[in-house]
């Protein structure tokens, strides 16, 4: 580039006096080089790979434990008719299920294809507001998730429809 562009773009006079752009431009690419040999090790360790260790996996009864809290919580919202709560709490449970499903492929998919309808007339039930229509799919869904215990040897594991809630520091009703 002419020294005269240069000039006209970056002037090299300032209120206090003036300087040399060639000595800053050495002096920035002397700190550039600086900076990335000093980064350097820190970025090569980083991308060392690690010993492997095994990956995670929660325990299928705690999964199971938190889609049980969560269909007491679905029960909860659905009693006090808050629709937003018991969508959001279907979609807990939803998920839940769906992650026993990933993490413990041993389970038949057949076992958990039981909860299959009544998680969507719940969902129906819960867009049209209709309460009734959700206590029943409610108790559907309970005697699908007993089936499922019963078919992988874990009938003793009974799940019922709630009668009480124990949260007392949650709001149920529509706020």
């Amino acid at each position: 580039m002419d020294d005269g562009i240069v000039d006209e773009l970056f002037p090299t006079t300032i209120a206090f006096g003036s300087f040399d752009m060639g000595k800053i431009r050495k002096y920035t690419a002397a700190m550039a080089v600086i900076v990335v040999g000093l980064a350097t090790p820190f970025l090569v360790t980083a991308q060392t790979p690690q010993r492997s260790s095994p990956k995670y996996a929660s325990r299928l009864s705690d999964i199971m434990g938190a889609v049980q809290f969560r269909h007491l919580k679905l029960w909860a919202a659905g009693q006090k008719q808050n629709w937003e709560l018991a969508a959001y709490e279907l979609d807990q449970v939803t998920a839940g299920l769906a992650e026993a499903i990933t993490l413990y492929t041993e389970i038949p998919v057949t076992s958990f294809s039981a909860v299959e309808a009544p998680l969507k007339s719940i969902g129906g039930a819960i867009s049209t507001k209709n309460r009734p229509e959700f206590m029943k799919s409610f108790k559907e869904l309970t005697a699908a998730c007993n089936s499922c215990h019963q078919s992988i040897g874990r009938g003793f594991i009974f799940i019922t429809v709630p009668t009480t809630s124990p949260f007392g520091n949650q709001l149920f009703s529509p706020r």
